[in-house]
């Protein structure tokens, strides 16, 4: 992600804490209108965006009620993904395996395997407690692939590629280029698994620095009990509808970032740097075609780890964040957020939300003064899987045991 120089921010970021201690007393400018009521009033511009985001809560009250999403002969579920599940497969991927139809030594050469145009879930069941060095694509061509391995002993993927790296033209290859796991395709899942970029940690403001671990492109993609290992730029929620549940994120910089409409429910996030460090670079904005939908939205997760933590900072003129039960650590700084280069935050459209949040670095009435301070009414958009439309999508982590009933297959 091309950044100013965070040095500078750095900088910048500090005086603003200096700047707004003890508590902010600003008026809560509207985020629609020039000047509004407080932030903790539901009139105006404001107001009117509660109320809509409840409507549209209330129109589609049917699909919410209806079966939780994971009941696969529920009628809310896609057609296209209850086919591909009727009909999945599922192959072994073992370093030390022999290769054959359903057996690969690399993940590489599994997903090689796979037809464009797939219309089968593939579940990959990569072996427990296994390093896969590889660099890898899902282009969109092959959806309804699944990575699965064992929480309790996960297979773990690396590569080690920055922003600066040179590529095979000579040129660095880019935020999107470093990135270790890249998911172009709908309908990805993974479970149980590691994904790294053990690129050495960049230091605040070093050009080049940034190192994906793992890249969200498609849509309808859903992560359990997985863990997403980086510095700077660690998981680039690109775009799409995801759902990210009880994983462990870890990062430095803008470790979440893109424009995603994203759930993250009990997830930990942890911060690795002993400086400045910033969860999330949400890029809503009017912009780009499709981004003004997204947002990332935390729930019951916990965050901790080292140095000054900021929630978020803006990426977009319209950026897009809530936490709702979630605890935080003393490391989050009072004041919360981050306007970063955006003129007149307090006006731009920027909706950066907490509601019942816990623990020492959650103090409300200490953030800036355009951040929120969320009602239940306010919150509830936000809160469920219906935020991210999950009942036609989300479908429960497949079973751990495939691997080990082909190890006794095998014996």
């Amino acid at each position: 992600m091309d950044r100013p120089n965070l040095a500078v921010a750095v900088v910048g970021l500090l005086a603003v804490v200096a700047a707004t201690l003890p508590a902010p007393s600003w008026q809560f400018f509207d985020l629609f209108l020039p000047a509004g009521p407080s932030h903790r009033s539901s009139g105006g511009g404001f107001g009117k965006w509660v109320l809509m985001n409840h409507e549209e809560y209330v129109e589609k009250k049917s699909l919410y009620a209806m079966k939780a999403a994971g009941d696969i002969g529920g009628k809310t579920i896609d057609a296209s993904l209850s086919a591909a599940e009727e009909a999945k497969v599922t192959w072994v991927v073992d370093p030390k395996g022999t290769p054959g139809d359903t057996t690969f030594t690399t993940i590489a050469a599994a997903l090689e395997k796979v037809p464009e145009g797939n219309t089968k879930r593939v579940i990959l069941d990569l072996k427990p407690g296994a390093e896969f060095r590889e660099k890898l694509l899902l282009n969109i061509t092959k959806p309804y692939i699944t990575f699965k391995s064992d929480p309790a002993n996960p297979a773990v993927i690396a590569w080690n590629d920055m922003a600066a790296t040179r590529g095979k033209d000579g040129k660095p290859v880019g935020t999107v280029g470093s990135t270790t796991v890249a998911v172009e395709s709908d309908y990805f899942m993974a479970y149980g698994v590691v994904f790294k970029n053990d690129a050495p940690l960049a230091k605040p403001g070093a050009e080049g620095g940034q190192a994906v671990a793992l890249r969200l492109f498609g849509t309808k993609a859903a992560i359990y009990n997985c863990t997403i290992d980086g510095g700077q730029d660690t998981l680039y929620d690109h775009k799409g509808l995801h759902y990210i549940k009880d994983s462990l994120v870890k990062g430095s910089v803008d470790f979440i970032f893109g424009f995603g409409r994203s759930l993250y429910e009990g997830c930990t996030i942890v911060s690795v740097t002993k400086e400045v460090s910033v969860l999330t670079a949400q890029q809503r904005t009017k912009t780009i075609e499709g981004a003004i939908e997204s947002g990332f939205s935390f729930k019951n997760c916990s965050i901790m780890g080292q140095g000054q933590i900021y929630l978020g900072r803006a990426w977009g003129d319209s950026s897009r964040v809530v936490y709702s039960y979630t605890d935080m650590s003393k490391e989050v700084v009072p004041i919360g957020w981050d306007g970063w280069n955006i003129a007149k935050p307090e006006s731009s459209g920027i909706y950066y939300g907490e509601f019942k949040c816990t623990g020492p670095g959650s103090d409300a009435k200490k953030r800036v003064g355009w951040a929120l301070d969320l009602t239940a009414d306010q919150a509830k958009p936000f809160i469920g899987t219906h935020y991210i439309y999950g009942d036609s999508w989300i479908l429960p982590p497949p079973d751990v045991r495939t691997f080990k009933m082909h190890q006794l297959a095998q014996n």
